[in-house]
């Protein structure tokens, strides 16, 4: 538990470290996502520690929580950016930093899914495929510094959008894997 949050804060930081340099509403919508999972990990682990179902199924309802709220916020982001066009700098970064986020997420996603096995927990197996997906949003980052590069500035906010999207649906399924309304472990 403790080394994929470390791995998930160490990537959420390097990020923001960029996201300051540059200002991609991609990389906001990415890093948001990657905090408020490196959080989740938080309540989860106390309800390993507690042993609870009910502590877990709480711990659920959390990260479904904080994974909505990070939509919502990349989503204001991406539709102000929308309205207010700005340019990108420094995409050599803005690249690295998506695959930094890759890397993060799948590394953290390796941890989680051989835990979920191990622990036959849906919880920690579903927050290891949620760390995969991630590690796809985090490429999409590195497609939007290549449109920007290519002189498509809207592109960016655009696939900001389009990860609100991922994260949106991330949340629904989560809800449902929490509320125990999809059986199909």
């Amino acid at each position: 538990m403790s080394a994929s949050l470390a791995i998930l804060l160490a990537t959420a930081v390097a990020q923001v470290v960029v996201y300051a340099s540059t200002g991609s509403v991609a990389l906001l919508a990415d890093l948001i996502h990657n905090f408020g999972d490196a959080l989740t990990a938080i309540p989860l682990g106390a309800a390993f520690l507690l042993r609870s179902q009910i502590a877990e199924r709480r711990a659920g309802y959390f990260v479904v929580l904080a994974i909505f709220i990070s939509a919502v916020v990349a989503a204001v982001e991406a539709v102000a950016r929308l309205v207010h066009p700005r340019g990108i700098d420094h995409l050599g970064v803005l690249a690295i930093a998506g695959v930094i986020g890759f890397v993060g997420n799948e590394i953290a996603a390796q941890v989680r899914l051989a835990a979920g096995r191990r622990l036959d927990s849906p919880a920690l197996i579903a927050d290891g495929n949620h760390a995969r997906v991630d590690g796809l949003v985090s490429l999409a980052v590195v497609a939007s510094a290549i449109v920007v590069a290519i002189g498509l500035d809207v592109g960016d906010p655009l696939i900001g959008l389009a990860i609100t999207f991922v994260i949106l649906r991330i949340t629904w399924q989560s809800w449902r894997t929490v509320t125990g309304r999809d059986h199909h472990h």
